[in-house]
């Protein structure tokens, strides 16, 4: 099924892929925002020239996926799932691109404080389930649930149980 976003009034062309359960993206949609390129497969073979990682990587990180053309027609067209996009948007030198790369660099600072101080992670999962407008007990009832399930699972893991037949054995 495809789907079209927008971006800055563009169309960004996008995907289901349900081998994998993820939204894939037009790259090249994606790259014409964020650089106003005359000529975007150009501007893309330069930027893998450039990125030798990114050219070595680019058939696992951009899967050819049928999106509907402009003329109509559906045709193979690299796309990217978020990950994959994000890795390319950090090669795009872009004006455009810059408040993404910040974003990036905070959401990555964040997870290493995160690793030094776990209370951290669970203050943010709390403050992103009142974001969604969740309640404050729902938010302490999801916890709750969470770790209890955590201890059965250790439980089963502890005794053995490797198949979701087995649990109900014990």
């Amino acid at each position: 099924m495809s789907n079209i976003k927008l971006f800055e009034s563009k169309q960004i062309r996008s995907v289901w892929n349900e081998a994998d359960s993820k939204w894939y993206f037009s790259v090249a949609d994606v790259v014409e925002v964020l650089t106003d390129s005359a000529n975007v497969r150009d501007y893309i073979k330069k930027m893998r020239k450039r990125e030798q990682e990114l050219n070595a990587n680019w058939g696992t990180i951009c899967p050819p996926l049928e999106l509907l053309a402009p003329d109509g027609k559906r045709r193979k067209t690299q796309c990217a799932n978020a990950e994959g996009l994000l890795r390319i948007i950090q090669s795009i030198p872009s004006p455009k691109a810059e408040p993404f790369k910040r974003w990036l660099a905070k959401v990555g600072y964040e997870r290493l404080e995160e690793i030094e101080n776990p209370e951290l992670a669970a203050a943010r999962m709390r403050e992103l389930y009142k974001a969604k407008g969740y309640g404050d007990e729902w938010i302490e009832k999801r916890v709750r649930g969470i770790a209890i399930r955590d201890e059965l699972t250790n439980e089963w893991k502890k005794r053995g149980v490797k198949e979701q037949r087995e649990y109900s054995i014990l």
